[in-house]
């Protein structure tokens, strides 16, 4: 985009997670609403579809989320910043630890939560295949 462009030229412009089929949507970070909530993380929705939803998450420094999973969503995670350190498994017995640059593939209904051990928030894009209710909080691990 050279700088005579305008918001209006970048794209039509609609709330958060109003895709429709045939549209090409951008959604700025001051376009994103409220994604579900678990505690620990702040997640924001860009879009949602009948069959996806994509957004961001935060987890700030020292932090972690509850337990929770994604019903019959896969999960796709690209880590921004910060460090992502994901139990799961029974009684919560695995982990895996990325940091920036990596990615992270967390499947259908495996509950998990996620930490931040580093010093600074840990920012990750989120992208979920899927249908159905994208995040279950729960109790704990199986």
């Amino acid at each position: 985009m050279n700088s005579a462009d305008t918001e209006a030229d970048r794209g039509h412009q609609k709330e958060a997670g109003m895709a429709e089929q045939d549209e090409i949507l951008v959604v700025s970070p001051g376009d994103r609403t409220p994604g579900p909530s678990t505690p620990g993380m702040e997640r924001q929705q860009a879009v949602a579809t009948d069959g996806m939803w994509s957004g961001t998450a935060r987890t700030e420094a020292g932090m972690a989320s509850g337990w929770h999973h994604h019903g019959e969503y896969e999960t796709t995670i690209y880590v921004l910043t910060g460090a992502l350190l994901m139990e799961f498994g029974p009684g919560g017995s695995s982990t895996v630890a990325a940091g920036p640059g990596d990615f992270v593939y967390v499947p259908k209904g495996a509950v998990h939560r996620e930490s931040n051990p580093s010093a600074e928030p840990a920012d990750i894009v989120v992208v979920r295949a899927g249908r159905g209710e994208s995040t279950i909080n729960v109790d704990g691990p199986p």
